[in-house]
């Protein structure tokens, strides 16, 4: 059996996926291997980080696999704590605060989406017929997921070491960016809604007007609205980190 496609999913699937297994159509691992740059002893643990729940629902008892949730749990534990010694044995030290406010943009999903896009594994996830055709391939919760279970996998095939490693150089770069850049950690849109609600007791909304560049490196420009009033603009790599910075231009701009 092989899913129904479009022309669209087609071509991508030409280029990530193989058949096999009585005709399933599998994500092409070894692809994905030199993509992240780790060698699985075990390949099934990689395999099932890739499974996403839909997948089982409409193939139960037709495949070997099961979901990736539990190395899911496993490796959201492990990314803080890698995260977290990041972050205190950094030099000069940082206070308790802003290690707080950092490892929280960094393990978010917005920032683990992005990440997962970065190694493109959204085009090698296993997902039923409906989540597929839905654009389940590009969804922040999907991509967040199978990010977090990918390095809950690097751990158990490899040991603590390699995935530790695995994580550092993942992270590493946009840890330097946001200690350097400190204020973009600052949650502005908590501040703004919480303003807001003390003084006229009404919340923020939200609206998307841009969304620019390819789906791994996309950049957005938001606005925040009261009252169907433009009050600010920000432009960000994820939609929170623009909604954050629209929400910090209009508490700058003293709109509220």
């Amino acid at each position: 059996m092989i899913l129904v496609i479009n022309d669209n999913i087609a071509l991508h699937w030409r280029r990530c996926y193989l058949i096999r297994d009585g005709g399933f159509v599998v994500p092409d691992l070894a692809k994905l291997q030199n993509i992240i740059d780790v060698r699985f002893e075990e390949v099934s643990l990689l395999e099932r980080a890739l499974v996403h729940r839909s997948y089982l629902n409409e193939y139960q008892g037709k495949n070997r696999l099961s979901s990736n949730e539990r190395l899911e749990f496993l490796g959201d534990a492990l990314l803080e704590l890698v995260i977290t010694e990041m972050l205190y044995l950094h030099s000069p030290p940082l206070t308790e605060g802003e290690m707080t406010r950092i490892r929280a943009a960094l393990v978010c999903g917005g920032n683990l989406a992005l990440v997962a896009k970065k190694l493109h594994l959204g085009d090698y996830l296993y997902l039923g017929c409906g989540e597929e055709n839905s654009g389940g391939r590009e969804r922040q919760g999907n991509l967040a997921d199978a990010m977090e279970a990918l390095i809950g996998a690097v751990f158990v095939d490899r040991g603590f070491d390699i995935g530790r490693g695995f994580i550092e150089k993942l992270f590493v770069s946009e840890l330097k960016q946001m200690v350097a850049d400190k204020e973009a950690t600052i949650d502005y849109k908590s501040r703004l809604q919480e303003l807001l609600q003390a003084k006229r007791h009404i919340t923020p909304a939200y609206r998307t007007t841009e969304a620019v560049g390819p789906d791994h490196d996309k950049d957005f420009v938001v606005e925040v609205l009261l009252s169907n009033v433009v009050i600010g603009r920000g432009s960000g790599k994820s939609k929170h980190m623009a909604e954050n910075a629209a929400a910090q231009n209009a508490l700058k701009a003293n709109n509220v």
